[in-house]
């Protein structure tokens, strides 16, 4: 990618490459590219799942194409999102620089779309989880496993995601991005419950 502050084609490179940008010395990509690359391979793997279940399971292939459209989705957020929050950070460090009666809009609008993208990750999260439960539930024995994978992973990026709106640094706890967020989360975890406790049962 080189320079961290101009991420791109984040998931056309190497891994070694990307995980060596987000271990680098500048603050982005950071967490919220962490979440969306998670969500990138939970949606690969239903895309998988269900592709491998096509024989027999009649909606697989439906799956397939909603799992593989959520990866499109989320890849574009994996350079979206490093470039949001390194240019949060770029405008807050430079905020004595920006003329007074232009300062306020700038800063607002350069923090507001850093806790925007987490959200919409969010968001793909919960519905690459329900999407793996769905799979999970319908697939061959022999791969649901990595259905069940699927569903961690997405609720993990979830939760990943919606934290980094909580602590955004314009959100307040009346935001109602918050509530949304913690929404989100809550149906990836219901998601990913439910595929563990089929497995258990």
């Amino acid at each position: 990618m080189g320079d961290k502050g101009e991420t791109a084609g984040a998931l056309e490179q190497p891994l070694g490459d990307l995980l060596a940008e987000i271990a680098g010395e500048e603050p982005a990509p950071g967490g919220g590219s962490a979440a969306a690359v998670c969500t990138a391979i939970a949606a690969a793997l239903v895309a998988s799942v269900a592709r491998l279940s096509r024989e027999r399971w009649e909606g697989a292939l439906a799956v397939v194409a909603q799992a593989e459209q959520l990866r499109g989705r989320v890849a574009l957020l994996v350079e979206m999102d490093a470039r949001a929050f390194d240019q949060a950070l770029r405008t807050l460090a430079e905020r004595d620089e920006i003329a007074a009666d232009e300062r306020d809009a700038r800063l607002g609008q350069s923090l507001a779309r850093a806790a925007e993208l987490p959200l919409e990750i969010a968001e793909i999260s919960a519905d690459v989880a329900e999407l793996a439960a769905l799979a999970s539930s319908h697939c061959d024995p022999e791969v649901r496993a990595d259905g069940v994978a699927a569903a961690i992973l997405a609720e993990a990026a979830a939760r990943t995601a919606a934290g980094l709106v909580e602590v955004n640094l314009t959100v307040t706890d009346d935001d109602p991005r918050v509530g949304v967020a913690r929404s989100l989360l809550v149906c990836a975890e219901e998601s990913r419950d439910r595929v563990l406790d089929e497995g258990a049962s």
